[in-house]
């Protein structure tokens, strides 16, 4: 008798409903907090152990070739020859030179 006269009280369960709800938007708050808390963590664990690599003028360098990746076998090389570092921009973009000036 009680659930079926609550059930009829409109306004005592719409008062129910709406605590649920912001219960259930606490909760989700709260998620997301921790996930962003959680993201940074790994991303400073994993950002300790980059090393930067920067190239200087001058500096000899191997060429990565990634064409060879389509042809699977042990023998074949990927890195190619020294390169001297002709020039580096602000952005990343390095030229290269051969060390006989090609």
């Amino acid at each position: 008798m009680a659930i079926k006269a609550l059930n009829f009280d409109q306004v005592a369960t719409g008062k129910k409903r709406l605590l649920k709800l912001n219960e259930l938007e606490e909760m989700r708050l709260i998620v997301n907090e921790n996930a962003l808390i959680y993201k940074a963590r790994t991303k400073r664990y994993h950002d300790k152990n980059l090393v930067s690599r920067d190239n200087n003028f001058g500096q000899l360098v191997l060429l990565y070739n990634s064409r060879l990746k389509l042809f699977p076998g042990k023998l074949k090389s990927k890195w190619s020859r020294p390169f001297l570092v002709k020039s580096v921009s602000p952005h990343g973009v390095v030229e290269l030179i051969t060390p006989e000036g090609d």
